[in-house]
């Protein structure tokens, strides 16, 4: 109840604050810098807008010796499910041995446990990385859950 009352006195704020804008005769407009960059790529990709097509912005390069290391929520990919604490370790050593760059993590639920890598801001870094690993791996799966990444 609470939290329905907080959302009513912020919708009433906004519609406050833009009648405000509206009496001054002040339009203010805000747009996401990406918008600029995604405009530029494509005109000089003479993309036509109305094509639908992916388009990777780039990864953001961050300095893993001078950033802290926080949790948000994210993704990541589950490789193993199973009620076998050996197989599971077995899992996430040889997941370690290949991909050394990628954190893994056992945890056990009962009667299960689980084995699950990576730690993805986006949906889609977690579905490219678990399409890889399909060929490796049987019941992979991504799952939204906390995750440690670099800031």
């Amino acid at each position: 109840m609470l939290y329905k009352g907080l959302i009513i006195g912020l919708f009433i704020c906004g519609l406050t604050h833009v009648a405000k804008a509206q009496s001054n005769g002040i339009v203010e407009v805000q747009k996401d810098s990406l918008i600029n960059l995604l405009q530029a790529f494509r005109a000089e990709n003479g993309i036509n807008p109305t094509t639908a097509r992916m388009v990777s912005l780039g990864s953001k390069v961050v300095d893993k010796k001078n950033a802290k290391r926080v949790q948000v929520r994210g993704f990541r990919v589950q490789i193993y499910s199973g009620s076998s604490r050996n197989d599971a370790y077995a899992v996430q050593s040889r997941f370690q041995q290949e991909y050394k760059d990628f954190g893994s993590y056992v945890s056990y639920s009962e009667p299960n446990y689980r084995v699950k890598v990576g730690d993805f801001r986006s949906r889609s870094e977690a579905n490219s990385f678990m399409r890889e690993l399909r060929s490796q791996y049987s019941n992979v799966f991504v799952f939204t859950e906390n995750v440690w990444v670099y800031e």
